[in-house]
């Protein structure tokens, strides 16, 4: 009976750490894993530990028992492992358009980074302190030296539904002066640098 009691009590806790580290990963697409890290660690830090503790009580069981090896705790653990594949996967250039083009724009606490594809999408990838990171997806056509959105992006506050191309400067300018044409003129902020 004390056998089976602590099987289960094993059992539990490879699934409620396996579900928390697959939680945690899911934060990422929530402005990022160090963040949320940060904010809830007192809450992730055991759930962390009792995960790393279950992960090698399992392969010890596997190397021990073999087939024996309780179903539960196999399951849970494959169920982490399938997930950070999946999640590779997702944020791996396999499965996206070529990109036509890449710019930059770094200020002192955070960046963004623009990637246009051949199929029309961009994607902002912004960065920030403690590890923040989000990416957006909008739809963009290039008109002679304008990228132009399709849509208003509600997403961003400083990027304009329009933006100059300039790659002479290899720059990506979107501030306007008071008559609305775009600054040309490389300053602080007011550009993306094209790579």
């Amino acid at each position: 009976m004390k056998l089976k009691t602590k099987k289960i009590i094993f059992d539990l806790i490879a699934i409620i750490s396996c579900s928390v580290v697959i939680g945690w990963i899911i934060t990422d697409f929530f402005g990022g894993m160090i963040l949320w890290f940060f904010s809830y660690g007192l809450i992730l830090l055991p759930f962390l530990l009792l995960y790393v503790i279950s992960f090698f009580d399992t392969v010890i069981s596997l190397v021990w028992n073999g087939r024996k090896t309780s179903k539960p705790k196999l399951l849970a653990h494959s169920a982490v492992i399938l997930f950070v594949i999946w999640f590779n996967l997702y944020h791996s250039e396999i499965f996206k358009s070529k990109k036509v083009m890449t710019a930059t724009l770094i200020d002192d606490l955070s960046s963004n980074m623009l990637m246009f594809r051949e199929n029309g999408v961009i994607e902002n990838h912004e960065s920030g302190v403690f590890g923040y990171s989000e990416i957006t997806k909008w739809n963009y056509v290039i008109k002679g030296d304008l990228i132009i959105f399709s849509k208003e992006l509600e997403d961003s506050n400083f990027i304009p539904d329009t933006l100059l191309l300039d790659k002479n400067q290899n720059a990506i300018f979107f501030k306007r002066d008071s008559k609305g044409n775009f600054i040309t003129t490389k300053e602080w902020l007011n550009h993306f640098e094209i790579r």
